[in-house]
């Protein structure tokens, strides 16, 4: 059985992928800034905002000390906006940054010391080329942002890193966008079992889904 480090292991994808490698019997800690309810999936859950580098890095400790080193990492944090860059606020762009890349950064970052030699990172990104609409600017950015960052840590790190790439998922974060969700939307589970099938064939660069 494997270690894994889940950050935002509390949203729809992120629940779906700790719950996906619990039930396969493999170690999970789970690190969410909400954590409720994730004890029911895994013992080892620890608080964090990733916009806190000092957080992040004492999470990272600590999950170190738990159950490390881990032989996978998955970032599945993320956040969305819809706002015009003519009228967003730099907090937002900070937020939504934040979440979706700098967040990427420091998890990474702080995670490395406790990594397995050959850990296979997951990075949830996004089809960033259609989502080039007005109002997701900070979105699109971040997303592509986060494809040049992994093929860098790849490099630098000499270890597998995969960027998924859904397309439209059935998650709350719909709810926060001016957009009906597509009919032919993936549900969390069907993410997080290609992700558990992309682990098990060692496969890394791009997966679409």
């Amino acid at each position: 059985m494997s270690s894994v480090l889940i950050w935002g292991a509390s949203g729809g994808i992120g629940r779906a992928l700790t719950e996906a490698f619990a039930g396969a019997g493999h170690t999970v800690v789970a690190v969410a800034r909400r954590t409720g309810g994730l004890e029911s999936v895994t013992p080892h859950v620890l608080p964090c905002d990733v916009a806190d580098p000092e957080g992040v890095a004492s999470a990272a400790m600590r999950a170190g000390e738990l159950a490390g080193p881990f032989d996978v990492l998955v970032y599945a944090v993320g956040d969305i906006l819809s706002a015009k860059v003519a009228e967003m606020t730099p907090e937002d762009w900070r937020r939504i940054l934040d979440a979706n890349l700098t967040g990427v950064y420091l998890a990474v970052q702080a995670a490395l010391p406790y990594l397995a030699p050959k850990a296979h990172l997951f990075l949830l990104g996004a089809q960033h080329e259609r989502l080039r609409l007005p109002g997701l600017g900070a979105y699109a950015a971040a997303k592509a942002g986060l494809e040049a960052l992994a093929e860098v840590i790849r490099k630098e790190t000499r270890r597998r890193v995969t960027v998924v790439r859904p397309g439209a998922v059935d998650t709350p974060l719909w709810g926060k966008v001016p957009f009906r969700i597509p009919a032919h939307a993936l549900s969390p589970q069907q993410v997080a079992e290609a992700v558990f099938q992309a682990w098990a064939e060692g496969r890394e660069g791009v997966l679409d889904l």
